[in-house]
């Protein structure tokens, strides 16, 4: 089961270049349960990866609560049981798909790091290339092993901003497709931010975030 996360009256305000204050994002509030599948959804520049950011702890909190629950339990943050993946794969070139899925767990001393990423690789249908170097693999195909690599820590929330934004619509809903099955598998909880509300329909709601305000 996933992470429930609570959001209260979150705020958060940039500088425009002239000096003046932008209220990117207004009296945000929000709940999202254990195992949820959700999509962000809203026009370019409306506050939609910053928002992600802020849930995800990448950047830091100018106003309001966001709390973290597994099992009844308030987790003190996300890091260690939540994963990311961005609009750009950030894939080491100089690695197979195997090795860029396994490296993380490698990192930690894991031994049943490189069966693990052979699992995950199978979930996104890559098994087959995963002695590939990633810099022969199609940018479909290299969204794959970033949702592979993901996936491989067993996340208990995902996050995701654009996660299909680099690529053409037939393979976009392929790889949304295989990233959505990975989560149910998983029971993982699920907050993506995207412009396709085709894909945003797959999933469990949709919220639209327009002027600073974030709507069901």
């Amino acid at each position: 089961m996933g992470v429930k996360l609570d959001v209260i009256d979150l705020e958060h305000t940039i500088n425009l270049v002239n000096g003046e204050p932008l209220h990117l994002l207004k009296n945000i509030s929000m709940s999202i349960e254990a195992g949820e599948h959700i999509a962000i959804v809203g026009a370019s520049g409306s506050g939609k990866s910053t928002l992600l950011s802020l849930l995800a702890g990448l950047e830091t909190l100018q106003k309001g609560k966001i709390s973290y629950h597994k099992n009844l339990e308030v987790l003190s943050g996300v890091t260690g049981v939540s994963g990311f993946i961005f609009q750009h794969f950030h894939l080491l070139p100089e690695l197979n798909a195997l090795q860029n899925v396994a490296l993380p767990l490698m990192l930690r001393g894991e031994s049943t790091a490189q069966q693990r990423a052979l699992e995950k690789l199978k979930l996104v249908n890559l098994e087959a290339q995963a002695k590939q170097p990633v810099t022969k693999l199609s940018g479909g195909e290299q969204q794959r092993v970033a949702i592979a690599r993901a996936l491989c820590n067993e996340p208990q929330i995902l996050f995701a901003d654009e996660p299909t934004g680099n690529l053409d619509h037939k393979t976009a809903e392929q790889v949304f497709d295989l990233m959505l099955h990975g989560a149910k598998v998983s029971g993982t909880t699920m907050v993506v931010v995207t412009h396709d509300l085709n894909l945003a329909s797959k999933l469990d709601k949709t919220y639209k975030l327009e002027n600073g305000e974030l709507k069901l």
